[in-house]
């Protein structure tokens, strides 16, 4: 059999070595799983009933922590199309302007949301205007990646055909190129508003408002089943996101 030829078994070997030295890293003991019904009894004891009265407020908070999301992914997503089209390597004018946007778009892409909002929140002070900030320049280097490969795996016929009737370099690769991939960036981008309404609920613990700061505050005076009632609050708005999402996704596919 293919799987016990030796290199994978060797393969396996460095694998199961890997595990067993992260293991040690990060302490991870089996014996720890025993106080796991210890969690379910705190859960059940200080959890429930969640505190009902605070859901008011919790709305008020859920439309900010929308629009943080909302706001830095549009933004991101604008600035990422015409970025994605210079990092891509069948439509950028020359491989080293290809480097450097691809290079662009990692670095931006490898610095983690909070580090951008701990920046933005000393520079501009607390508010959800650095979280949109912050949201922002992380989702265009990751929206121009995505976007970048769906251009590069895009057929190159209808180029073809567009500068052959007499369309400038551009206009071609432009609307050749961008009905193809179209319903994949709607698809790229739904994904990252609902990865960026979980973001906004950490930045919210360092002061941009929103959910994240009202449990925050909870979590930080133990007023757990208030916190009930957030996590509650953020199942609820994650579900409605992905459901419009995927309504749009399916009507445009």
């Amino acid at each position: 059999m293919v799987w016990f030829k030796p290199r994978y078994i060797f393969f396996g070997i460095i694998f199961a070595l890997l595990i067993w030295y992260s293991m040690e890293l990060t302490q991870f003991q089996f014996e720890k799983f025993k106080n796991v019904p210890n969690m379910f009894y705190f859960i059940r004891d200080q959890f429930f009933p969640p505190n009902w009265t605070i859901l008011p407020r919790l709305i008020d908070a859920s439309f900010v922590t929308l629009a943080m999301a909302f706001l830095g992914t549009v933004f991101a997503l604008i600035f990422a199309i015409p970025l994605s089209f210079m990092a891509a390597r069948n439509t950028s004018r020359h491989p080293l302007f290809c480097w450097f946007n691809r290079s662009m778009l990692s670095g931006l892409r490898s610095i983690p949301e909070i580090v951008f909002g701990l920046i933005f929140v000393v520079s501009l002070g607390l508010g959800p205007f650095p979280a949109v900030l912050a949201i922002m320049l992380h989702n265009i280097g990751v929206l121009g990646k995505l976007i970048s490969e769906l251009i590069e795996s895009a057929e190159i016929g209808p180029q073809e055909a567009m500068k052959s009737v007499g369309a400038t370099r551009w206009i071609a690769v432009l609307f050749s190129i961008l009905p193809q991939i179209w319903p994949n960036v709607l698809s790229h981008f739904f994904y990252r508003f609902e990865v960026a309404i979980r973001t906004s609920l950490i930045l919210g613990f360092i002061g941009a408002g929103g959910i994240g700061q009202q449990l925050f505050n909870h979590f930080q005076t133990f007023q757990y089943k208030s916190v009930a009632m957030d996590i509650f609050v953020i199942i609820v708005l994650v579900i409605v996101v992905d459901f419009i999402g995927g309504k749009i996704r399916e009507r445009v596919i």
